[in-house]
């Protein structure tokens, strides 16, 4: 099962006033009503909500774009940390283990001394 994403931009203001009163497809330039001034005025600041809107969301997926990266980096630190953690158990286990297996031979060569050393004690008694 996918989850669904969703992007709300709320809040976002221009100060180019209000948005002409007429569609672009209504532009009719024969109507002595509407002047071409007014047409071209209207256009204009069409075109200038449009861009505002379009770097308003360049600057929105620039900041996204960057958690991005940082989130991915931030991951990336994690799982080297992680890593590294392991490898340090790891090598701590592994001396602990040579500890042992030392401790061992040693104890095993000391009960072959005391083993060879108590027959010869036996013999001087004798």
């Amino acid at each position: 099962m996918g989850l669904r994403s969703s992007l709300v931009v709320s809040g976002i203001t221009d100060n180019i006033g209000p948005a002409p009163d007429f569609d672009i497809l209504d532009v009719d330039i024969t109507d002595p009503a509407n002047d071409l001034d007014n047409y071209l005025s209207g256009v204009d600041a069409m075109l200038q909500k449009i861009i505002t809107g379009a770097s308003t969301l360049g600057a929105a997926k620039t900041r996204i774009d960057m958690q991005t990266d940082f989130a991915q980096t931030l991951m990336d630190s994690i799982d080297k940390g992680i890593g590294r953690l392991v490898d340090v158990d790891m090598d701590e286990a592994s001396t602990r283990l040579k500890a042992l297996q030392t401790q061992e031979q040693l104890a095993v060569q000391a009960l072959q001394i005391a083993n060879s050393n108590a027959g010869n004690i036996l013999q001087l008694f004798r």
